[in-house]
Formats: C-alpha cells, structure tokens, sequence
C-alpha cells in the first residue's frame, strides 16, 4: 500500500475553511479531497451538518455495514432538507401520494425490493440492448455531425440517455424536456443546495412525473408490455409456500421514478464527462481511438472513466449508534456521506490517482457505483450505453475541442452528484 502524503499548510487551511457547501469547492473538489484524506478522513462539515468519509477504506467498512450505517435514513432524513414535511404533504396532496423510495432501504426490506427489481436489469436482457442503444447513439450522434459544434450535455448527452431509459421503460417519445426537468426537481431534493422557492417549484415537477407514472403502471396491469415498467408492475418472487411476493403501489411507483431519474441522470452525466477529458486532457482522444476495438480495452477504459470522473459525488448514510469510523468516533444519529469522489482518488489505492491509466491491476476496485448491498443495479446498462457513446464518438467525430475556456464550465450545484451544465464544443465528421 502507498502511504499517504504529509499533511500541507494549504491542506490544514481547507480542512479548516473549506466546505462541499461551496460551489467552488464542488467544482473544483480533488485538493479538497486530498486535504481531508490525509488531515481529517472523516471530516464533520458543519455547513451540512454531515461526515465526510473520504478514504476508499472507510468508504468501503461502512458499505459493508448496512444496519449500523443506514441508507434508509440517511436518504430519507436528508430528503428537501429543513423544508421535508411541506414537501411530502405537496405531493400527497397534488401528486397522487408520497411514495418513499424504495430501493433507498435496509435489510431484510432492501434485499426483498432488490430481488423483485433485478429481473428488469438482467445480464441477458442488457445484452439484448446493446443492438438498439447503438442505434440510438449513432442517431443523436449524426442529429448534429454535419454542424461542426454542439453542446455535448445538452445535445448529446441528455437527449441519449433519456431516449434510452424512455425506451426502456416503454414511455412516450418527444418528453425531453419533461424529463429533464423532473430529474432535476428530484436530485435537487438530495443535494441541499435548494431554497424553499426552489423546492415549491421541485415538488410541482415531481408530482406532474408521479401522476405520469401511475398512468403508464394502469395501462401496464392492463396490458403487458417488454418495457421495464411491465417488469416491476408484474414482479413476483415465489415463496416456499408456493404464494408469490410482489411489489406494493407505492413501491412500484417509487421504483420507476427512481428508475427513470437515476437511469438517464448519472449515465448523462457520465457521457459529459467523456467529452470533458476528451476535449480538456492531452493525449485522451488519441488513447481512445487506440482501444475502441479492442472489447477489453474499451471495457477497462470505461472502468477508468468511472474512476477518474465518477457522476455521483457522494450518497448519505445516517449512523444508527455510536460508531469508530477511520480513528473518528461518529455519534449516534450523525448524517454521514460517502464522498465516492474521495474514494476513487485514494492514492493508497489508486496510485498518482489523476493519472488515467488503464493497466492498473485494481481498475474494478473504483466505488463509482457504490457498494455492498447497495451496488448500483443498473451498473451494466451504465457502463453498455457509456461504452458504445465511446466508440460511436470515434466512428462519427474528430478534432473535438472545448469551444469556452475550460475556467468557464459550469456545473450544477449539488453535493450528490458532480454534473457540467453545459460542455459547447466544436469538431469535424470523421471521413471514412
């Protein structure tokens, strides 16, 4: 193991000063990062009123511990943080109920949500995706090849990975826009950073998406479908005593949303950030082009990706009693997040961790989609669509640069995720 690097006036200084309240800080988050890992590893940030464990070790203990450490809640206690019960008395009133999410649970009621919701992300049925999900790419991907420039979010991005979780999930075409914004109003509820105008405007977005929902669950009871929403409205898992478990209303409803929320949003984010180190590191196109036929390559290049620009920043967990966690003593009832940023920089782990480097032994080791019981379920679906955007970019676009300077690139302000608002860039068809 590398041992960790002394600890700097200027890393003191942050650890002291510094907050992941400030949007500076979550633009700009690695000396951040690096400062509380070797001075501070689990970090009480008083402005969020949360822990910050920053170790890939730590990250990984309280993982593996989903009693002590609770993602029940954790999620739900910082759900529209300070403003919560206005916000689910919003949409029991206006958006056909509350529906707490499901997924974001803990044993044995998490392992029982899990098992019925696996059927829909199956290996085979992944698999099956890929042919279709190229389609979709090579079709954005041409939607703007013949300009010469393009918003690598907002128009190719966003518009992929929406129209592949609406085809997925068997939605209606044309919901863009609509979609975009519900995402939004729904991460916004775990980011802390909205206001109570903010939240208003946010829970009249979420209820217009839950009524959209249950629309598509009544037709799916009525007719089944090979969508996504078939699946979770039809699960059933065989008891011993041959009776059938399946998913209740509300928690059908909150697994859908959270399908669609977490199926487009992350994997977007994950394709701008393709763009960002394609169009900002020197030498990243180039290596790119080398592994794009090389199935291996290209899967350890992705790997890599996640790694180096994970789309989710942080998840919550809520301590259930008094806990050692790193050396520092978490008090019962203490917000925790688990900065996955942090984690996926850990030179312990990671050596010279900026550096993209697809030999490294424990390239599978990075915590961008979590882990233990809570291991992203769509991990697979993920890395095909990243993967094929990677190899649709080489066969269609050349000489893609950066069209701002790279100091004015914006992201959205979160501590959940680490999402760029907007990437302008510029590029040539590659000619045959």
């Amino acid at each position: 193991m590398m041992a960790s690097r002394d600890v700097t006036p200027a890393d003191k200084d942050l650890i002291e000063h510094g907050t992941l309240a400030d949007y500076a800080i979550q633009s700009q988050p690695h000396a951040f990062y690096a400062a509380l890992r070797h001075g501070d590893p689990v970090h009480y940030d008083p402005k969020l009123d949360s822990w910050l464990v920053t170790r890939h070790e730590d990250i990984f203990f309280v993982q593996s511990d989903p009693i002590t450490f609770s993602v029940n809640k954790g999620y739900h206690t910082q759900q529209a943080r300070g403003m919560q019960a206005e916000f689910q008395e919003i949409l029991k009133n206006e958006g056909g109920g509350y529906f707490p999410d499901a997924i974001m649970s803990d044993p044995p009621y998490h392992t029982r949500i899990r098992k019925l919701m696996e059927n829909a992300f199956t290996a085979h049925r992944v698999k099956a995706l890929e042919p279709r999900i190229a389609a979709v790419v090579a079709e954005v991907l041409e939607g703007v090849a013949d300009r010469g420039n393009a918003d690598a979010v907002k128009d190719i991005a966003v518009p992929l990975t929406i129209r592949v979780i609406v085809e997925q999930l068997g939605l209606d075409h044309g919901m863009e826009d609509k979609i975009s914004r519900w995402s939004v109003a729904v991460t916004a509820q775990i980011g802390r950073m909205q206001d109570r105008d903010q939240m208003l405007e946010n829970a009249r977005q979420i209820c217009d998406l839950q009524h959209y929902i249950i629309g598509k669950m009544k037709e799916r009871e009525a007719n089944r479908g090979e969508d996504m929403i078939s699946d979770i409205v039809h699960a059933r898992l065989p008891n011993e005593d041959g009776t059938a478990d399946t998913l209740t209303f509300a928690e059908a409803v909150s697994l859908i949303r959270a399908i669609l929320i977490a199926g487009n949003d992350t994997t977007a984010t994950a394709i701008g950030n393709l763009f960002y180190l394609i169009t900002t590191r020197p030498g990243f196109a180039d290596l790119l082009k080398e592994v794009v036929e090389d199935d291996r390559r290209l899967s350890r290049f992705v790997e890599e990706l996640l790694r180096i620009e994970p789309p989710v920043r942080a998840l919550s967990r809520l301590a259930t009693r008094e806990v050692v966690v790193g050396g520092t003593t978490i008090p019962e009832g203490a917000h925790m997040l688990l900065v996955y940023g942090s984690g996926n920089d850990d030179e312990t782990v990671f050596p010279d961790p900026r550096k993209f480097d697809l030999d490294r032994p424990n390239i599978a080791r990075h915590v961008a989609f979590g882990g233990g019981p809570h291991r992203c379920v769509g991990l697979a679906l993920a890395r095909m669509e990243v993967k094929v955007m990677a190899r649709e970019i080489v066969r269609r676009m050349d000489n893609i640069r950066l069209a701002i300077p790279v100091e004015d690139i914006r992201y959205v302000p979160t501590v959940a995720t680490r999402t760029i608002e907007s990437l302008p860039i510029t590029f040539t068809r590659r000619s045959a």
